[in-house]
C-alpha cells in the first residue's frame, strides 16, 4: 500500500508539473477529455441558465395538452460538431428560430465560467450557425507559435498568437494599411521586429522612418531599401515615395491595354494583375513614431509637418494599387497632432493597440470601431508586455500576443536576407549604410594635479 501511495503521489506531482510547465501537453493528455465530458453533461443546463434556449413550438404545446402529457422543455441550440484542438474545443451550434448570434457573444463570459474553461469566443459562421472557440488554458501566458505554422508568403506574415489559440497574420493584401498604438514598454517594438523579420524573406522593399535617430530600425538596415532618421529626411523620403507611386501608376495605365478582344482577367487596375516580369516590387513603409512627424515645435516647422502629413494621406489613399503599404506606430494618434491626422487614421483599416495609459488612447484606435475593444485594450496587464488587441474597421477584434523576438534575432534575420533588398531609383539617395559598431568604454578619471607652491 505504501508503494501504491508513493506512486500516486509521484504521478500527481508529474501531472501538476506538466500542467504548469507544458500546458499544451497536459491539455492533450488529460484536460481535453475532462472538458469534453464536462461540456456534454452541462450543456442543456448551461444553455438554459444563460438564456440561450427558446420555448417549444405551439404545435408541441397543443399536442401535449391533447395527449395530457407534460409540457415540453425549452429547446437548446443543436450541436453540429464538437472538435478538440491542441488549445481547447471548437463547438459548432445550429441556432433555433428566434435566436441571434449576438446573444452568444454577450454570454461568452458566463459560458466560460459554466464550462470551467479559460476563454470562450463566439463568431457567426453563416446564417443560423455559430462557432464557440473555447480555450482550456491561457495560451498567451507563454507564447509558443505552432511548429506547423506556414511561413510568411504573399505579404502574409504570422506575427502573433490569438487568445483562441489560432495564429494571427498580418496580411497586407487584405488589410493594406494599419495603425499600432501603445505606451512605452508595451511591446510595440517587439511586434515591429517580428513583422520585419517575417517580411525579410519575401520579395518586398522595406522603407523605414524612425525619428528616434534610428535606434529602432537602424540595426535592421541591411534589409531596408530606404531609411530616414529625422523629420527633414522623412519629408524628402515620403516625397520620393509619392514620385515612385506616380511612376507605378503610369506603368499600370500603359499595361492595361483595354480592347474588345482582351479577356476580362487580363485587365488590371493594380500591380498584382500585371505580368510577373513587369510587376514592381511591393513596398512596406514602417513609421516608428508618428508623433515626431506630426508635431511642429516652431512656426518654421509647420510647412514641413503639413507636407509630411499630406504625403502620408496620399500614400494611404492611393498606395494600395501601387503596392505601397503603411504600418504606422505611435503612443497616441489623435486630433491633437494637428490637421490631417484624423483623415489619415480613417484610411488605416487594421488597428492594433498594446497597453495604453488612458482610455483616450484606446479610443483613438477603436473608438470608431468597437467599444468592447476599447475596454479590452484598457485592461491589458502591464506585467504582460506584447499583449495587444487587434481589430479592423469591420468591428471584429481579438486579444493577441507576439512571441518575444530579440533585437539580435531580428538583426540576424535581416542580415541573412540582405541579398533580397531591392533597389528603387527614386529611393536610392536614402539607402542606409551598415551601422558602425561603436565601443563605449568607461571614462578614465583625470589624474589629480600637484598643488602649486
Amino acid at each position: 500500500m505504501t508503494a501504491l501511495w508513493v506512486t500516486l503521489l509521484v504521478v500527481l506531482a508529474v501531472v501538476l508539473l506538466l500542467r504548469r510547465l507544458r500546458p499544451t501537453w497536459y491539455w492533450m493528455a488529460f484536460g481535453v477529455t475532462f472538458a469534453v465530458v464536462r461540456v456534454l453533461i452541462r450543456y442543456r443546463s448551461v444553455m438554459d441558465a444563460c438564456g440561450l434556449t427558446v420555448p417549444p413550438p405551439r404545435w408541441r404545446l397543443a399536442l401535449a395538452r391533447i395527449a395530457n402529457r407534460p409540457v415540453p422543455e425549452a429547446r437548446s441550440p443543436r450541436i453540429l460538431r464538437l472538435r478538440p484542438t491542441s488549445t481547447g474545443l471548437v463547438l459548432k451550434l445550429k441556432l433555433r428560430p428566434g435566436q441571434d448570434a449576438f446573444d452568444f457573444s454577450a454570454s461568452a463570459d458566463r459560458l466560460r465560467h459554466s464550462f470551467a474553461l479559460h476563454n470562450v469566443v463566439s463568431r457567426e459562421i453563416r446564417s443560423g450557425v455559430v462557432e464557440l472557440r473555447m480555450t482550456g488554458y491561457d495560451v498567451l501566458r507563454r507564447v509558443r507559435m505552432p511548429a506547423a505554422v506556414a511561413a510568411a508568403e504573399g505579404l502574409r506574415v504570422p506575427v502573433a498568437l490569438r487568445e483562441d489559440g489560432a495564429v494571427h497574420h498580418r496580411d497586407y493584401r487584405k488589410v493594406p494599411h494599419a495603425l499600432n498604438v501603445g505606451a512605452t514598454q508595451s511591446g510595440k517594438s517587439v511586434y515591429q521586429r517580428t513583422l520585419v523579420a517575417g517580411l525579410a524573406s519575401q520579395n518586398v522593399a522595406l522603407v523605414g522612418i524612425d525619428c528616434k535617430n534610428g535606434v529602432e530600425l537602424a540595426p535592421l538596415a541591411a534589409r531596408f531599401t530606404a531609411l530616414a532618421d529625422n523629420p527633414d529626411a522623412a519629408a524628402d523620403l515620403l516625397a520620393a515615395l509619392v514620385d515612385y507611386m506616380g511612376r507605378v501608376y503610369q506603368l499600370i495605365r500603359t499595361e492595361q491595354r483595354i480592347s474588345v478582344g482582351l479577356p476580362d482577367a487580363e485587365i488590371t487596375a493594380d500591380i498584382w494583375d500585371l505580368p510577373e516580369h513587369l510587376r514592381p516590387v511591393p513596398v512596406v513603409v514602417l513609421v516608428d513614431e508618428v508623433a515626431e512627424l506630426a508635431l511642429a515645435p516652431s512656426k518654421a516647422d509647420e510647412a514641413r509637418r503639413d507636407q509630411i502629413v499630406t504625403h502620408l494621406v496620399r500614400l494611404s489613399q492611393l498606395g494600395r494599387a501601387a503596392g505601397i503599404y503603411l504600418e504606422i506606430c505611435g503612443q497616441r494618434f489623435g486630433s491633437e497632432l494637428g490637421k490631417g491626422i484624423t483623415m489619415l487614421r480613417a484610411q488605416l483599416t487594421g488597428r492594433t493597440a498594446h497597453r495604453v495609459n488612458d482610455e483616450t488612447s484606446a479610443n483613438m484606435a477603436f473608438g470608431d470601431i468597437s467599444p468592447d475593444a476599447v475596454l479590452a485594450a484598457v485592461q491589458i496587464d502591464k506585467e504582460r508586455p506584447g499583449t495587444a488587441v487587434a481589430g479592423d474597421s469591420s468591428g471584429g477584434w481579438s486579444r493577441i500576443r507576439a512571441p518575444h523576438t530579440t533585437l539580435r534575432q531580428a538583426v540576424d534575420t535581416c542580415n541573412t536576407y540582405a541579398y533580397r533588398t531591392p533597389a528603387i531609383p527614386e529611393l536610392e539617395p536614402f539607402r542606409p549604410e551598415r551601422p558602425v559598431r561603436v565601443h563605449v568604454g568607461k571614462v578614465q578619471p583625470k589624474a589629480a594635479s600637484a598643488p602649486a607652491f
